[in-house]
């Protein structure tokens, strides 16, 4: 096996496919994720001279010091490694002969820098602090993201506590996320939890991988879909046309997704719907939401459009208004239509209106039962509370939901 380095050279990868789980906030920004766009990233080739008694995300740990498995495999994900000029699984078998190209981004700072940031805190104590994120924010730092995140927040409302004297879970650290369990994308808001102790960082994150927690999450799409509840199962993969987006696909490079979804209250196009999720693939509810025709308002990759007060009175049709489509935005679309919604002062909502508004799990020490609701808040508070203005008759779901809407998306 011979090993060579080269200069920086960025290829054409995919981004993170479990985002959120960090998937890249915004993935019309970029062509690739921000780990790998920095001019300190190394490249290093390795060509086999046998054949590989180990998979590539062994065969990597073995030999790109300091990085965990889970890193190198996330690595995988975003794009940064090739065999033979292909994007492989973590689980690819080498033979003699195969190329295998790595881009290895350096690594992100591991101290975090106390930063005054207003939170939202639902629930604290000892072992983790659970909080309503509001939109816009980042959850733990990234390349190009080293400040102002949900940690950078957090380490300041612990050192504010000088009684308790609370931190992070050290788990994680290497990878400048300590105590990060799950994650919501940069512009959605809602239920997040963050481990304060190892052993509980591990016990729910152990629920959070075996899927018996519940999740339910409150959008506001455009139309209302028929019938008003149902189960979308449809599998999702990367979208085969636009690098940066997901889409239902039924061939190998897909994993199974299922989404629960009800009608909860109706407008005059649109609607407020709640959604159980019983997988986490990345961009799950709005790539499914868009299969069936009713993308989530603001969701421009999607298909969704940006609202305003104008398209209150009329609202508009949809791009992925046609179900069984795999839509997809271009870039070069996106970024226009995101310049033209930042121009208008008459802007509601041009992000995805998602909200994590439910979050039902066990006490990691106890096992007694524990729900946290998040308030919807922000731009898609405002939002819903300028559609109440505007009901329209029809039937709603009301038996077998999970969120009291006194609760989740109170009167304003």
């Amino acid at each position: 096996m011979s090993k060579r380095k080269a200069g920086h050279n960025e290829p054409d990868g995919p981004q993170d496919p479990n985002v959120d789980p960090a998937a890249p906030d915004d993935p019309l920004s970029q062509d690739l994720p921000e780990e790998l766009q920095d001019d300190a990233v190394e490249r290093v080739s390795y060509t086999l001279s046998k054949d590989s008694q180990h998979r590539l995300d062994k065969f990597l740990q073995n030999r790109i010091k300091g990085f965990s498995r889970h890193q190198i495999q996330r690595l995988i994900t975003l794009g940064g490694v090739s065999v033979n000029g292909k994007q492989p699984k973590a689980s690819t078998k080498l033979k003699q002969g195969d190329c295998v190209d790595v881009l290895i981004p350096p690594r992100p700072a591991v101290n975090l820098e106390p930063e005054p940031i207003p939170l939202e805190i639902l629930h604290e104590e000892p072992g983790f602090v659970v909080v309503n994120k509001q939109a816009g924010l980042i959850v733990h730092p990234a390349r190009s993201h080293l400040n102002g995140t949900l940690l950078n927040a957090l380490a300041y409302h612990f050192q504010q506590n000088e009684q308790e004297r609370a931190a992070l879970s050290a788990v994680g650290k290497e990878d400048a996320r300590p105590g990060v369990i799950h994650r919501l994308d940069k512009n959605t808001t809602g239920v997040i939890i963050v481990a304060k102790q190892d052993e509980q960082h591990w016990k729910l994150a152990k629920q959070f991988e075996d899927r018996t927690n519940l999740k339910v999450y409150l959008a506001v799409v455009h139309g209302c879909p028929q019938p008003p509840g149902g189960v979308i199962n449809e599998p999702i993969g990367k979208h085969p046309t636009i690098r940066e987006a997901m889409a239902v696909r039924h061939d190998s490079t897909s994993r199974d997704s299922v989404t629960l979804y009800r009608v909860r209250e109706r407008y005059k196009g649109y609607s407020l719907v709640e959604l159980e999720l019983k997988t986490g693939r990345t961009h799950q509810i709005r790539v499914h939401m868009s299969y069936i025709g009713h993308p989530l308002v603001g969701d421009i990759i999607y298909g969704g459009e940006p609202v305003g007060y104008p398209e209150l009175e009329t609202p508009p049709h949809p791009a992925a208004a046609r179900p069984h489509l795999t839509f997809a935005r271009s870039k070069e679309d996106g970024q226009r239509m995101e310049a033209e919604a930042a121009q208008r002062e008459d802007m509601l909502m041009d992000t995805p209106a998602l909200h994590a508004a439910m979050l039902r799990m066990k006490h990691p020490e106890t096992n007694e039962p524990m729900t946290f609701t998040a308030p919807v808040h922000g731009r898609m508070g405002d939002l819903i509370k300028e559609l109440r203005k505007h009901p329209d008759d029809g039937e709603v779901v009301k038996d077998g939901v999970y969120l009291d809407l006194a609760k989740a998306a109170p009167g304003f």
